[in-house]
């Protein structure tokens, strides 16, 4: 009996000992959790935050691009210089730019060693076109003249809104975004099944920008298009937008592989564009289109609208009047009164009109830049007007004006409504809170809640929507009690292990199922801690290089702050004069370790010695103007973008006039005056072989700030590394 007691008390103690290290294990794996998480939820909002305002900021552009289009004098060099992107509905008839698209005088070279197409295409050919692009063989431009106007044929014959059942194949694959990325659509084709008539896929939009192989990921789905027809549906996303595609790289891409008939390739897709359906309901309960809806969304007004009018959803379409069978034109509206009753909704983001076109006749850029108005007040005041969505701000006065002209007024609040539904279709995001609230974060469309949800679902018949828009770390996600999913396919779209792509298959049941996936085999070797902190060192370097470009704002506001002039703030005040500036609603308290080293004994923050510790480098910039230079920095991508629109013949050239007719532009944008002096040391700068033209390229690479702490991170291309050399950098404190 007492040999018993004694190994029972041993035992016991053992066990309270085990218990004791299981508890301990157990709080620092939560802690460790909860800190991994936060560590990934501020990456993600870091890079949410620039993506978003990367939108507004091309959207506030286009907008302003077409406000000067609207008060300039036609024969103004300003206007001159921007009208080609807004020339939507030329004069020509239909057969006319199929000859304007014709391929036949393009001769394929006995050497080109790529895929060759003949029409009616089969399922061998589209299958053999996937291989190619997967071997990373190019298409050559008359085989893809010929593809894209067989596709544009194809699209003139659909409907706005597609129907498709499940009663024949069983089974439906919905997919989002894709953006590019060819890794993305290749794995789902293999993990899926590429399409055929059991095998029913809808392309929810986006398929372009960002990725490298954009144009490769169209030619495949418009094949596959035109060999199944009826099994293969394509939705229209915001980026299927020739002004969002001067931004976001899909026209560069098209004119770097296609030098010689890459304009022509990038009109017909224009106009492609143009004709995607709005979205596909599936067996009459599931609405799948691209951004969202809104209060107003009709899906019978959305089943009659011209779609093809909306070039770019970014601008209401003008008044267009028939001349012959077949042909259109754009018309001018009454001056009077066009400005009144063309405003934008509230959920777009854009300045107000300034008065009619004759007070504008002989005005010049310099002239205007006083009136424009894009600051932060403006934003701020916009946000705190609700405006009723269907709202286009008439007064009395305005109404005694429209009353006059009553037929015009029923056209253009029904080509508005029209407009506003495109857009907020293509736009929109959901959010928690109830109600429907203007899309300020993006600068277009709305965001709408479970109440607008319901209504939809309820007025319409549905059960479901599915959407994208929206980059989801699990690929997925499901909101406003399951009736709405957000479905996104473009895995690691920020960076190396960001998040997972998803797909979703519906059967007859209309069940959702869902499959995630990586395409980076680096990313399945890596572990979590390796891929967060990947994702993590990414996300600060696009930061770090966000807060050096705003460096003479940043130091103004800590100025405010340090009364004493010592050189020093708080940490509070650190974070509020951050924010005060930097407008992205980031955790800064929380992220101040990974941003901030030179701190003082006391807690407090050397804010120029927090310049240096940022580790940003830029180009040798020291004989130019630095005001100049910061501007570049801060505004790189909307600069490039005004560059590529004045290069009306896409050659990749400007010549130094229009270079400085560019910055007289942006220097109206930006309410900054930048001299002709600074402009023409920075013209002569960059053009080191005296031709008197500017090579865009070699001028935005020249501009470029480089991270010198981060050495793992180069741009998007991050498949060099594998997980055991993470390891060893993880460890070097030099990374």
């Amino acid at each position: 009996m007492g040999c018993g007691v004694t190994k029972s008390n041993q035992f016991h103690k053992h066990s309270k000992k085990a218990l004791k290290a299981a508890v301990l294990i157990q709080r620092w794996y939560r802690q460790y959790v909860a800190r991994t998480e936060m560590r990934r939820r501020y990456t993600w909002h870091i890079f949410q935050s620039i993506e978003y305002s990367g939108e507004q900021a091309q959207i506030k552009l286009y907008n302003f691009l077409g406000y000067l289009m609207d008060n300039f004098t036609p024969s103004s060099n300003e206007r001159n210089l921007i009208s080609h992107i807004f020339r939507e509905n030329e004069v020509c008839r239909e057969a006319e730019w199929e000859r304007y698209f014709c391929f036949e005088n393009i001769e394929v070279p006995e050497i080109y060693s790529g895929p060759h197409l003949t029409f009616p295409l089969t399922v061998e050919q589209a299958v053999g076109l996937v291989e190619a692009f997967r071997n990373k063989k190019q298409l050559h431009s008359r085989y893809v003249l010929q593809l894209l106007l067989e596709t544009w044929k194809l699209l003139r014959m659909l409907p706005n809104i597609s129907r498709v059942s499940t009663c024949q194949s069983k089974e439906i694959t919905v997919c989002g975004d894709l953006h590019g990325q060819l890794e993305d659509l290749l794995l789902i084709f293999y993990k899926n099944g590429m399409p055929s008539l059991e095998k029913p896929y809808v392309f929810n939009g986006d398929f372009v920008d960002r990725g490298r192989d954009s144009i490769e990921i169209l030619l495949i789905l418009f094949s596959f298009l035109l060999v199944y027809p009826t099994q293969v549906h394509l939705n229209r996303g915001n980026h299927e937008d020739h002004i969002i595609n001067l931004r976001y790289g899909f026209t560069k891409e098209v004119l770097s592989k296609y030098r010689m008939h890459g304009k022509r390739i990038l009109k017909l897709l224009q106009k492609i564009f143009s004709w995607l359906p709005l979205g596909t309901v599936i067996d009459q309960k599931v609405l799948v289109v691209h951004g969202g809806i809104s209060d107003t969304t009709d899906l019978s007004i959305l089943a009659r609208v011209d779609r093809h009018k909306y070039v770019s959803a970014l601008r209401p379409p003008k008044k267009r009047h028939p001349i012959s069978t077949g042909m259109s034109t754009d018309s001018e509206l009454d001056e009077d009164w066009s400005n009144k009753v063309l405003q934008r909704r509230a959920s777009f983001t854009c300045p107000k009109p300034l008065g009619t076109r004759s007070s504008f006749q002989n005005r010049s850029l310099q002239d205007f830049s006083d009136r424009i108005k894009v600051n932060v007040d403006d934003e701020l005041d916009a946000r705190q007007r609700k405006l009723s969505v269907f709202s286009i701000g008439i007064d009395t006065s305005e109404n005694e004006a429209t009353q006059a002209l009553p037929i015009e007024s029923v056209v253009i609040e029904s080509a508005e409504d029209e407009w506003k539904q495109i857009l907020d279709l293509l736009w929109s995001d959901p959010m928690p809170q109830v109600g429907c609230l203007p899309n300020e974060l993006r600068g277009g469309g709305c965001y709408w809640g479970p109440d607008v949800t319901e209504d939809f679902l309820n007025r319409h018949n549905l059960q479901l929507i599915i959407r994208s828009h929206e980059c989801k770390q699990d690929g997925y996600e499901f909101c406003h009690n399951r009736k709405v999913l957000t479905l996104f396919s473009a895995s690691n779209y920020y960076d190396v292990g960001s998040n997972r792509g998803a797909y979703v298959k519906l059967g007859p049941d209309l069940v959702p199922y869902m499959v995630q996936y990586l395409a980076s085999s680096m990313t399945r070797e890596l572990t979590v801690r390796q891929s967060v902190g990947r994702t993590e060192r990414s996300a600060l370097k696009v930061l770090r290089e966000q807060l050096f470009s705003h460096k003479s704002d940043l130091i103004g506001a800590f100025k405010k702050l340090d009364s004493q002039n010592t050189g020093l703030v708080s940490l509070s005040d650190w974070a509020s004069a951050v924010e005060s500036v930097m407008h992205l609603s980031l955790p800064w308290r929380m992220i101040r370790s990974q941003l901030v080293t030179c701190k003082t004994s006391d807690g407090m923050i050397d804010y120029y010695e927090w310049f240096n510790d940022l580790a940003i480098k830029g180009p040798n910039t020291d004989h130019i103007n630095q005001g100049l230079i910061e501007t570049l920095y801060r505004h790189r991508s909307t600069l490039e973008t005004i560059f590529r629109i004045v290069d009306t013949d896409n050659s990749g050239f400007i010549t130094m006039e229009d270079f400085r007719q560019t910055w007289q532009l942006l220097s109206v944008y930006l309410k900054m005056e930048i001299t002709e002096e600074a402009i023409s040391d920075l013209a002569v700068t960059i053009d080191t072989n005296r031709d008197g033209s500017i090579d865009i390229e070699e001028f935005m690479e020249a501009f470029r700030l480089t991270d010198k702490k981060s050495r793992l991170e180069r741009g998007r291309s991050m498949f060099m590394g594998t997980a055991s050399d993470l390891t060893k950098m993880e460890g070097n404190p030099n990374i």
